[in-house]
């Protein structure tokens, strides 16, 4: 029996993690944590009965005892209870599934106690690889990818060895607005960023999606998790989502993880690693395919691809301040108050704004992002 916890159960990538646990009786849910939806966490506690779930936000976790008071688990509040189920005994794999960096904490608090991390919060390496990664080499602790372009660029290095790397392909579906051009992105509504072609995720993601600058946080995650430089990250569009990336080694031979676009299956790579476990589900038929087509990047366009692409360059607490902008920005267009356009206007202002740190801890790392939230409110008002 292999033990989980999942932060962020209520999002799409716990759903569809609990939706794998269903399927395997071998799996079991100790813990579960989300922010604000305490209906549906009810729902999975009644299902999985794990012995600690934590809400969030404080008014949500007063809700949840009441509705589950006649059951055996512990309800917990806030960062603290995030800590806390972080640092737990009683599991083995923490499946850290939030948006945003409210992941950091608790995955730093996860790896000091010898858990291995099934990583889909990808703002935890984005912002803070550099303590992240020693630490899970300093303890000893897999962190294993569930996005579906670190998880394919994972499964294809399985086996070779790293040095021999060349370069790895990131492939991007290019979002809803692929071959728009700038004025008719400047007309395009929330509705209208929510169409994702091919994948099905949070409002979040697939605004990211839209802006490119999805992409721009998987080739920072990238680098730390596979330890290579960011000249040697091509990102690749690939409309139809077969391809979910690429490595290309030395030799010049490229190895790449096809299948349809479902994270059920990189979540399972990472919760049975390195196992792999029969799945439920329609099969990739090459030929109903037909075909598959590659395009660069339009980076003028979406300029959210060419910020991010900045502040990996420049690094330290840069990419701090463009994902905490962006965030901000996604929530604001999402709220209805700013255009599409203006997503990578306000990111470009925060980080021509920001006062760069060479090598952040983690306290000025988490003041990076308040202090970018701060600037954002002064210049909205």
């Amino acid at each position: 029996m292999k033990k989980i916890a999942i932060l962020g159960s209520t999002g799409s990538i716990g759903t569809q993690t609990l939706e794998i646990v269903r399927e395997n009786p071998d799996l079991k849910v100790t813990a579960l944590a989300a922010g604000s939806n305490a209906a549906l966490m009810e729902k999975q506690i009644r299902e999985f009965m794990p012995q600690t779930a934590v809400m969030f936000e404080e008014k949500a976790a007063a809700e949840l005892k009441v509705r589950v008071g006649d059951l055996p688990v512990r309800v917990l509040c806030g960062m603290d209870g995030l800590l806390e189920l972080a640092a737990m005994e009683g599991y083995e794999v923490l499946v850290t599934a939030v948006v945003g960096m409210i992941g950091i904490r608790p995955t730093i608090a996860a790896i000091e106690s010898g858990k291995t991390i099934a990583l889909a919060n990808k703002e935890t390496l984005v912002t803070a690889g550099h303590l992240i990664m020693p630490l899970a080499e300093k303890h000893g602790v897999p962190i294993l990818p569930v996005d579906s372009e670190h998880s394919a660029i994972f499964q294809s290095l399985n086996g070779e060895k790293r040095e021999r790397v060349s370069r790895i392909l990131l492939t991007a579906s290019g979002g809803p607005f692929r071959g728009r051009n700038r004025q008719e992105l400047a007309s395009m509504t929330v509705e209208d960023a929510l169409k994702h072609p091919n994948w099905s995720m949070g409002k979040k993601i697939t605004v990211d999606s839209s802006t490119l600058v999805n992409k721009a946080l998987e080739v920072m995650e990238a680098c730390w998790l596979f330890g290579v430089g960011l000249d040697q990250i091509q990102v690749v569009v690939h409309p139809q989502s077969i391809i979910h990336s690429a490595v290309e080694y030395v030799d010049g031979a490229v190895i790449a993880q096809l299948g349809l676009p479902d994270m059920k299956l990189p979540i399972q790579y990472a919760l049975f690693y390195p196992d792999r476990r029969p799945m439920q589900g329609k099969r990739l038929e090459l030929c109903d395919i037909g075909t598959l087509t590659f395009e660069r990047p339009d980076m003028e366009t979406f300029r959210g691809l060419s910020l991010g692409m900045r502040a990996a360059r420049e690094g330290g607490s840069m990419p701090t301040v463009f994902n905490a902008a962006n965030e901000k920005a996604v929530a604001l267009f999402l709220n209805r108050q700013i255009g599409f356009l203006s997503i990578a206007e306000l990111i470009e202002g925060c980080m021509d704004h920001h006062r760069r740190i060479e090598n952040p801890s983690l306290e000025e790392i988490l003041q990076a992002e308040a202090e970018t939230y701060e600037y954002l409110e002064s210049i909205k008002a």
